[in-house]
């Protein structure tokens, strides 16, 4: 997260005083925001919404009577394994809200250099293909939560 921030304010220091912010499907701005207040909005949704996929789950886990819907339910949530179940959950939460960010901080490159150019112009291209980037690691890794807890010593 240390790394992203210092990316994020790094290259929002070249941005021009109004930023091009939001950008049609063909590239073209259509709505901008003073540079300070791009930069407070990128970081607060950078680092909030991460933040809140590694907060919320570990705390809703410490809840002794939380649902928590995994394959072999029975299996991985009984006593003698609880604690490592909720710790392989809490560490696919990280793996996934830094997937996220890692896309953010992509999605913030290409508004950066859209405002490099003039007029601004995003790529559209270029966030289509992070999308499906994304979109496919973030299935790759529901499989692999999925399959983790469909396998059983028992078994």
């Amino acid at each position: 997260m240390a790394a992203a921030l210092i990316f994020i304010y790094h290259t929002s220091q070249s941005m021009p005083e109004m930023v091009a912010s939001h950008f049609n499907s063909a590239g073209v701005p259509t709505g901008f925001l003073p540079r300070h207040l791009y930069f407070v909005g990128i970081l607060v949704v950078i680092v909030v919404a991460p933040l809140l996929l590694v907060i919320l789950p570990r705390l809703a886990m410490r809840n002794p009577n939380v649902r928590i819907n995994v394959p072999h339910r029975d299996y991985w949530l009984a006593p003698e394994r609880r604690q490592h179940t909720i710790e392989i959950l809490s560490q696919q939460s990280t793996t996934f809200a830094s997937l996220l960010m890692l896309f953010l901080c992509y999605s913030h490159w290409l508004v950066v250099h859209a405002n490099a150019s003039t007029p601004p112009e995003l790529s559209s291209g270029w966030l289509l293909a992070g999308l499906v980037v994304f979109m496919g690691l973030t299935v790759r890794w529901a499989f692999g939560l999925i399959a983790r807890f469909r396998i059983t010593e028992e078994e």
